[in-house]
């Protein structure tokens, strides 16, 4: 079982169903409303958890009812939040626009900004117990650098999803044992927007994995061979969650290589778009496993 730290956020989704994306000023009648518990961090701890990984949560929640509910959520889910603040101020929270399997996300951090990295200091004791860290860019950059920083001084490799996708500082790029871009946040991650992924993938061997949807995933050796690992064709219905599934199946399965590691992560990706909601469709141990039997 691998054990599995967790830094990040954690966010109460509301999501709108729409027939089509608004666009700018102008007003679309929706066809339907839900509440989901979300937050990229949460959101890869509960599809770690969910995959049988031992799932530790570094995070910051508010006062409120959304954190009183979000709190529930991650303990029946298995995931130890002993380590889950609370601060007085709202809890964050996600409003997500969801048209023809396509969604548009609007973040208020809220307590997430809270986490500070004195904070992981307080609890270091996390990262020698792990073995991975998994982080996104939903709480303060200086915190995600900190994280690194603790990760590295205990020898643990270190998975770093870049959403919202920034241009990664030096500083934290080199510490990173593995980023996890989409297509969309590759080239901005890199600040190379004109550039040619598949090249660029090539020059950093073993420390890129591209997630590309229903295509799957991409990533180079470390002798500079780029490697494609093909997606799973299914009846997607909403692709809420399914980059935080990616990244949550891929730190649980990592210490079995990164070539199964991505191929039960593209799985585990393409299960969950089959449902509403990020967190609805993630996947069990026993439902991937079943699902993988077919042809991919």
């Amino acid at each position: 079982m691998t054990r599995v730290l967790v830094v990040g956020s954690i966010n109460m989704d509301l999501v709108v169903s729409s027939p089509r994306l608004p666009r700018l000023g102008e007003t679309v009648m929706g066809s339907g409303f839900a509440i989901y518990p979300g937050g990229k961090g949460a959101n890869q701890a509960v599809a770690a958890s969910r995959l049988g990984a031992e799932v530790t949560m570094i995070g910051c929640l508010g006062n409120d009812e959304f954190g009183a509910q979000l709190r529930s959520n991650l303990e029946r889910e298995g995931v130890d939040i002993r380590y889950v603040r609370e601060a007085s101020v709202s809890s964050g929270i996600a409003t997500i626009t969801v048209s023809d399997c396509d969604n548009a996300t609007l973040m208020v951090p809220g307590a997430n900004y809270h986490l500070r990295p004195e904070h992981l200091d307080e609890v270091e004791q996390a990262f020698a117990d792990a073995d991975v860290v998994l982080s996104q860019l939903e709480t303060p950059l200086e915190t995600v650098k900190h994280a690194a920083v603790l990760a590295g001084r205990h020898g643990k490799p270190m998975l770093l999803n870049p959403a919202p996708v920034i241009p990664l500082p030096e500083d934290l790029f080199s510490q990173i044992t593995l980023l996890t871009p989409n297509e969309h946040e590759f080239l901005t991650m890199l600040a190379e927007p004109t550039g040619d992924w598949r090249k660029l993938l090539v020059q950093h061997p073993g420390k890129l994995v591209m997630s590309h949807g229903k295509h799957g995933a991409y990533y180079a050796l470390s002798s500079g061979e780029l490697r494609h690992e093909p997606g799973y064709v299914v009846d997607a219905v909403d692709s809420t969650g399914a980059g935080d599934t990616f990244n949550g199946a891929l730190a649980a399965f990592l210490p079995l290589g990164l070539k199964e590691a991505v191929r039960r992560a593209n799985a585990a990706g393409a299960l969950s778009v089959m449902h509403h909601g990020a967190q609805s469709g993630m996947p069990t141990l026993d439902e991937l496993e079943a699902f993988m039997g077919r042809p991919a």
